[in-house]
Protein backbone atom coordinates (compact mmCIF):
# COMPACT_ATOMS: atom_id res chain seq x y z
CA UNK A 1 0.00 0.00 0.00
CA UNK A 2 1.53 3.60 -0.94
CA UNK A 3 2.15 5.91 2.15
CA UNK A 4 1.16 8.29 -0.15
CA UNK A 5 -2.72 8.24 -1.13
CA UNK A 6 -6.11 9.81 -1.85
CA UNK A 7 -6.66 12.65 0.60
CA UNK A 8 -9.47 12.34 3.58
CA UNK A 9 -11.94 14.49 3.89
CA UNK A 10 -10.81 15.34 7.15
CA UNK A 11 -7.30 15.75 7.68
CA UNK A 12 -4.96 12.40 8.36
CA UNK A 13 -3.41 11.21 11.78
CA UNK A 14 -0.47 10.52 10.90
CA UNK A 15 0.80 7.48 13.69
CA UNK A 16 4.37 6.22 14.32
CA UNK A 17 4.44 2.93 16.04
CA UNK A 18 7.40 0.90 17.26
CA UNK A 19 7.65 -1.78 19.98
CA UNK A 20 10.33 -3.78 21.88
CA UNK A 21 13.01 -1.19 22.62
CA UNK A 22 14.00 -3.39 26.14
CA UNK A 23 15.32 -0.63 27.94
CA UNK A 24 17.38 1.16 25.63
CA UNK A 25 18.30 4.20 25.76
CA UNK A 26 18.95 5.23 22.07
CA UNK A 27 16.25 3.41 20.75
CA UNK A 28 13.93 4.80 23.13
CA UNK A 29 15.11 8.60 21.94
CA UNK A 30 15.03 8.24 18.58
CA UNK A 31 11.45 6.92 19.39
CA UNK A 32 10.84 10.34 20.83
CA UNK A 33 12.42 12.02 17.61
CA UNK A 34 10.07 10.39 15.55
CA UNK A 35 7.19 12.23 15.39
CA UNK A 36 9.09 14.81 14.43
CA UNK A 37 11.66 13.26 11.78
CA UNK A 38 8.84 11.63 10.45
CA UNK A 39 6.00 14.55 10.53
CA UNK A 40 3.54 12.24 12.82
CA UNK A 41 0.97 13.55 15.19
CA UNK A 42 0.93 10.39 17.81
CA UNK A 43 3.37 8.16 18.73
CA UNK A 44 2.82 5.02 20.25
CA UNK A 45 5.00 2.60 21.79
CA UNK A 46 3.94 -0.91 21.76
CA UNK A 47 5.45 -2.66 25.10
CA UNK A 48 8.21 -4.53 26.77
CA UNK A 49 9.97 -1.10 27.21
CA UNK A 50 12.53 -2.22 30.11
CA UNK A 51 16.04 -4.07 29.94
CA UNK A 52 16.42 -7.71 30.93
CA UNK A 53 19.60 -7.30 32.78
CA UNK A 54 21.63 -5.02 35.46
CA UNK A 55 25.49 -5.38 34.93
CA UNK A 56 27.62 -4.63 38.37
CA UNK A 57 30.49 -2.20 37.64
CA UNK A 58 32.83 -2.54 40.19
CA UNK A 59 35.50 -0.39 41.76
CA UNK A 60 39.00 -1.71 42.00
CA UNK A 61 40.49 1.44 43.82
CA UNK A 62 42.35 4.08 41.86
CA UNK A 63 39.67 4.97 39.35
CA UNK A 64 40.16 1.46 37.96
CA UNK A 65 37.24 -0.93 37.64
CA UNK A 66 35.68 -3.87 35.99
CA UNK A 67 33.05 -5.40 34.76
CA UNK A 68 31.50 -8.25 32.84
CA UNK A 69 29.85 -7.95 29.89
CA UNK A 70 28.11 -10.49 27.42
CA UNK A 71 30.95 -13.22 29.01
CA UNK A 72 34.12 -10.98 28.27
CA UNK A 73 35.57 -9.48 31.85
CA UNK A 74 36.23 -5.42 30.87
CA UNK A 75 39.25 -3.84 32.61
CA UNK A 76 38.39 0.26 32.81
CA UNK A 77 41.32 2.12 33.26
CA UNK A 78 40.26 6.26 32.45
CA UNK A 79 37.03 7.72 33.31
CA UNK A 80 36.18 8.22 29.19
CA UNK A 81 36.46 3.98 29.19
CA UNK A 82 33.71 3.98 32.05
CA UNK A 83 31.54 6.65 30.17
CA UNK A 84 32.07 4.75 27.36
CA UNK A 85 31.31 1.79 28.88
CA UNK A 86 28.04 3.18 30.19
CA UNK A 87 26.89 4.24 27.13
CA UNK A 88 27.15 1.33 25.73
CA UNK A 89 24.96 -0.62 28.68
CA UNK A 90 22.08 2.32 28.29
CA UNK A 91 22.23 1.36 24.46
CA UNK A 92 22.08 -2.15 25.13
CA UNK A 93 19.50 -1.52 27.06
CA UNK A 94 21.43 -3.23 30.19
CA UNK A 95 20.68 -0.72 33.55
CA UNK A 96 24.24 -0.96 36.13
CA UNK A 97 25.07 -0.39 39.27
CA UNK A 98 28.85 1.36 39.88
CA UNK A 99 29.80 -0.48 43.72
CA UNK A 100 32.87 -1.66 45.87
CA UNK A 101 34.25 -5.06 46.02
CA UNK A 102 32.40 -6.46 49.37
CA UNK A 103 29.16 -4.33 48.05
CA UNK A 104 29.19 -6.92 45.10
CA UNK A 105 29.51 -10.08 47.08
CA UNK A 106 27.30 -9.16 49.40
CA UNK A 107 24.60 -8.86 46.26
CA UNK A 108 26.11 -12.27 45.22
CA UNK A 109 24.38 -13.77 48.28
CA UNK A 110 21.32 -11.94 48.63
CA UNK A 111 19.06 -12.99 45.30
CA UNK A 112 16.15 -10.69 46.62
CA UNK A 113 18.75 -7.77 47.00
CA UNK A 114 19.38 -8.17 43.93
CA UNK A 115 15.98 -8.24 42.36
CA UNK A 116 14.83 -5.18 44.18
CA UNK A 117 18.07 -3.55 42.73
CA UNK A 118 17.12 -4.60 39.16
CA UNK A 119 13.63 -2.81 39.58
CA UNK A 120 15.20 0.12 41.35
CA UNK A 121 17.50 1.02 38.56
CA UNK A 122 14.41 -0.25 35.93
CA UNK A 123 12.18 2.52 37.65
CA UNK A 124 14.35 5.10 37.84
CA UNK A 125 15.03 4.73 33.78
CA UNK A 126 11.96 4.86 33.21
CA UNK A 127 11.10 8.03 35.09
CA UNK A 128 14.06 9.30 33.18
CA UNK A 129 12.15 8.34 30.07
CA UNK A 130 8.64 9.94 31.04
CA UNK A 131 10.33 13.28 31.86
CA UNK A 132 12.45 13.21 28.79
CA UNK A 133 9.35 12.97 27.01
CA UNK A 134 7.72 15.61 28.19
CA UNK A 135 10.55 17.76 27.54
CA UNK A 136 10.79 16.82 23.98
CA UNK A 137 7.42 16.79 23.10
CA UNK A 138 6.51 19.95 24.97
CA UNK A 139 4.43 22.40 22.42
CA UNK A 140 4.59 20.02 20.13
CA UNK A 141 0.82 18.54 20.27
CA UNK A 142 2.22 15.59 20.01
CA UNK A 143 1.64 12.97 22.79
CA UNK A 144 2.83 9.34 23.07
CA UNK A 145 1.33 6.83 24.22
CA UNK A 146 2.88 3.87 26.06
CA UNK A 147 2.05 0.01 26.93
CA UNK A 148 3.81 -2.64 28.89
CA UNK A 149 4.74 -5.61 27.38
CA UNK A 150 5.18 -9.57 29.01
CA UNK A 151 8.88 -8.34 29.93
CA UNK A 152 7.67 -5.91 31.68
CA UNK A 153 7.30 -6.14 35.82
CA UNK A 154 4.42 -4.92 37.15
CA UNK A 155 6.16 -3.63 40.05
CA UNK A 156 7.87 -1.10 37.56
CA UNK A 157 5.46 -0.33 35.18
CA UNK A 158 3.39 1.39 37.86
CA UNK A 159 5.33 4.03 37.55
CA UNK A 160 4.10 5.16 34.62
CA UNK A 161 0.81 5.84 36.27
CA UNK A 162 2.36 7.42 39.36
CA UNK A 163 4.01 9.94 37.38
CA UNK A 164 2.33 13.04 36.12
CA UNK A 165 3.01 13.98 32.56
CA UNK A 166 1.56 15.97 29.57
CA UNK A 167 3.04 14.32 26.59
CA UNK A 168 3.68 10.32 28.23
CA UNK A 169 0.35 8.72 28.49
CA UNK A 170 0.55 4.80 30.14
CA UNK A 171 -2.44 4.07 28.31
CA UNK A 172 -2.54 0.13 29.19
CA UNK A 173 -6.09 -0.83 30.22
CA UNK A 174 -7.48 2.04 28.96
CA UNK A 175 -9.37 3.40 25.90
CA UNK A 176 -7.99 6.42 25.08
CA UNK A 177 -8.52 8.50 21.77
CA UNK A 178 -5.38 9.59 19.64
CA UNK A 179 -7.46 11.39 17.77
CA UNK A 180 -11.42 12.96 17.29
CA UNK A 181 -12.23 9.65 15.59
CA UNK A 182 -9.96 6.55 16.39
CA UNK A 183 -9.93 4.94 20.16
CA UNK A 184 -7.27 2.57 21.03
CA UNK A 185 -7.05 0.17 23.71
CA UNK A 186 -3.98 -1.66 24.83
CA UNK A 187 -3.18 -4.96 26.17
CA UNK A 188 0.29 -5.84 27.23
CA UNK A 189 0.39 -9.41 28.57
CA UNK A 190 1.11 -12.35 26.39
CA UNK A 191 0.64 -16.35 26.64
CA UNK A 192 3.06 -18.59 27.93
CA UNK A 193 6.80 -18.05 26.62
CA UNK A 194 10.00 -20.82 27.74
CA UNK A 195 11.65 -17.55 29.34
CA UNK A 196 8.82 -17.70 32.32
CA UNK A 197 8.70 -13.74 31.96
CA UNK A 198 6.97 -11.43 34.78
CA UNK A 199 3.53 -11.10 32.52
CA UNK A 200 2.34 -14.34 31.06
CA UNK A 201 -0.65 -15.89 31.30
CA UNK A 202 -3.03 -18.55 29.20
CA UNK A 203 -4.22 -18.14 25.96
CA UNK A 204 -7.75 -18.12 27.69
CA UNK A 205 -6.95 -15.55 30.12
CA UNK A 206 -5.58 -13.28 27.27
CA UNK A 207 -8.86 -13.65 25.59
CA UNK A 208 -10.68 -12.84 28.89
CA UNK A 209 -8.88 -9.85 29.44
CA UNK A 210 -9.21 -8.72 25.22
CA UNK A 211 -13.06 -9.04 26.10
CA UNK A 212 -12.70 -6.64 28.63
CA UNK A 213 -11.37 -4.15 26.85
CA UNK A 214 -13.38 -4.61 23.41
CA UNK A 215 -16.34 -3.59 25.51
CA UNK A 216 -14.63 0.06 26.64
CA UNK A 217 -15.43 1.08 22.63
CA UNK A 218 -18.46 1.85 21.39
CA UNK A 219 -16.90 1.13 17.60
CA UNK A 220 -14.77 -1.21 17.72
CA UNK A 221 -14.57 -1.32 13.48
CA UNK A 222 -13.03 2.11 13.82
CA UNK A 223 -10.73 1.49 16.43
CA UNK A 224 -6.79 0.20 17.36
CA UNK A 225 -6.12 -2.88 19.02
CA UNK A 226 -2.64 -2.46 20.33
CA UNK A 227 -1.77 -6.05 21.79
CA UNK A 228 2.00 -7.06 22.36
CA UNK A 229 1.01 -10.30 21.41
CA UNK A 230 0.45 -10.84 17.47
CA UNK A 231 -2.27 -12.83 15.78
CA UNK A 232 -1.44 -16.81 15.98
CA UNK A 233 -0.14 -18.07 11.89
CA UNK A 234 -0.39 -14.22 10.67
CA UNK A 235 3.49 -13.82 9.49
CA UNK A 236 3.67 -11.56 12.44
CA UNK A 237 4.54 -13.74 14.50
CA UNK A 238 6.97 -16.85 12.69
CA UNK A 239 9.86 -17.58 14.65
CA UNK A 240 11.76 -20.52 15.23
CA UNK A 241 10.22 -23.39 17.54
CA UNK A 242 12.44 -23.58 20.72
CA UNK A 243 12.41 -27.17 22.78
CA UNK A 244 11.52 -25.44 26.32
CA UNK A 245 12.93 -28.56 28.18
CA UNK A 246 16.64 -27.63 27.74
CA UNK A 247 18.57 -24.48 29.54
CA UNK A 248 18.68 -22.30 28.15
CA UNK A 249 15.67 -23.42 25.68
CA UNK A 250 16.71 -24.09 22.26
CA UNK A 251 15.69 -24.16 18.16
CA UNK A 252 14.00 -27.75 17.34
CA UNK A 253 15.72 -28.56 14.13
CA UNK A 254 14.54 -31.39 11.93
CA UNK A 255 16.15 -32.65 8.21
CA UNK A 256 19.29 -30.18 9.01
CA UNK A 257 16.58 -27.31 8.73
CA UNK A 258 15.37 -24.95 12.27
CA UNK A 259 11.67 -25.40 12.80
CA UNK A 260 9.35 -22.30 12.25
CA UNK A 261 6.24 -21.69 13.89
CA UNK A 262 3.65 -19.29 14.47
CA UNK A 263 3.98 -18.34 18.52
CA UNK A 264 1.40 -15.80 17.95
CA UNK A 265 -2.15 -15.78 20.85
CA UNK A 266 -5.13 -17.83 19.04
CA UNK A 267 -7.10 -15.57 21.34
CA UNK A 268 -6.03 -12.35 19.56
CA UNK A 269 -7.01 -13.29 16.34
CA UNK A 270 -10.15 -14.64 17.19
CA UNK A 271 -10.72 -11.12 18.69
CA UNK A 272 -9.14 -9.42 15.21
CA UNK A 273 -11.46 -11.82 13.58
CA UNK A 274 -14.59 -11.17 15.55
CA UNK A 275 -14.43 -7.20 15.86
CA UNK A 276 -11.91 -6.31 12.60
CA UNK A 277 -10.97 -3.26 13.87
CA UNK A 278 -9.16 -0.93 11.85
CA UNK A 279 -5.79 -1.50 13.03
CA UNK A 280 -3.59 -3.80 14.87
CA UNK A 281 -0.47 -2.93 16.19
CA UNK A 282 1.99 -5.82 17.96
CA UNK A 283 4.94 -6.60 18.95
CA UNK A 284 6.52 -9.77 20.88
CA UNK A 285 8.42 -11.39 18.24
CA UNK A 286 11.08 -9.37 17.52
CA UNK A 287 12.57 -11.18 14.17
CA UNK A 288 8.99 -11.08 12.50
CA UNK A 289 8.40 -7.87 10.94
CA UNK A 290 5.65 -8.08 8.82
CA UNK A 291 2.14 -6.30 7.88
CA UNK A 292 -0.61 -8.90 7.01
CA UNK A 293 -4.62 -8.07 6.73
CA UNK A 294 -7.01 -10.11 8.76
CA UNK A 295 -10.63 -10.02 7.20
CA UNK A 296 -10.56 -5.70 6.68
CA UNK A 297 -8.08 -5.43 9.20
CA UNK A 298 -4.18 -4.38 8.87
CA UNK A 299 -2.07 -5.81 11.07
CA UNK A 300 1.57 -4.29 11.89
CA UNK A 301 4.71 -5.99 13.55
CA UNK A 302 7.38 -3.75 12.80
CA UNK A 303 10.05 -6.03 14.13
CA UNK A 304 12.84 -4.97 16.52
CA UNK A 305 16.25 -4.30 16.48
CA UNK A 306 16.74 -2.43 19.98
CA UNK A 307 20.45 -3.69 20.92
CA UNK A 308 22.25 -2.41 18.05
CA UNK A 309 20.41 1.44 18.91
CA UNK A 310 17.77 0.84 15.59
CA UNK A 311 14.33 2.00 16.21
CA UNK A 312 12.04 -0.25 13.47
CA UNK A 313 8.69 1.47 13.01
CA UNK A 314 5.68 2.04 10.89
CA UNK A 315 3.81 4.98 10.14
CA UNK A 316 0.53 4.49 9.39
CA UNK A 317 -1.85 7.20 7.97
CA UNK A 318 -5.27 7.11 9.47
CA UNK A 319 -8.47 8.79 7.88
CA UNK A 320 -12.63 8.53 7.07
CA UNK A 321 -12.19 5.22 8.85
CA UNK A 322 -9.89 3.48 6.99
CA UNK A 323 -6.10 2.97 6.82
CA UNK A 324 -4.83 5.67 3.92
CA UNK A 325 -0.89 3.84 3.97
CA UNK A 326 1.68 2.51 5.70
CA UNK A 327 5.32 2.91 5.38
CA UNK A 328 7.92 0.66 7.46
CA UNK A 329 10.74 2.57 8.84
CA UNK A 330 14.15 1.75 10.17
CA UNK A 331 17.15 3.82 11.45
Amino acid sequence: MSLFSRKSKNKPTRLFYATDVHGSERTYKKFLNAGKFYETNVLVMGGDITGKMLIPIIEQGNKNYRATLQGEVEQITTQDELDKLQERLRTLGFYYKVMQEDEFKAYQKDEAAVEELFHEEARKRLVDWIELADTRLAGTGIKCFVTGGNDDDPEVLSVMKQQKADSFVACEGESVMIDDFHAMISVGFSTYTPWNTPREVSDEELGEMIEEMVAKVSEPAKSIFNFHDPPNDSTLDTCPKLNWDTDPPTPIVEAGQIVMHGAGSKSVRRAIEKYQPLLGLHGHIHESQSVAKIGKTTCINPGSEYGEGVLRGCIVILGDGKIEGYQMTRG
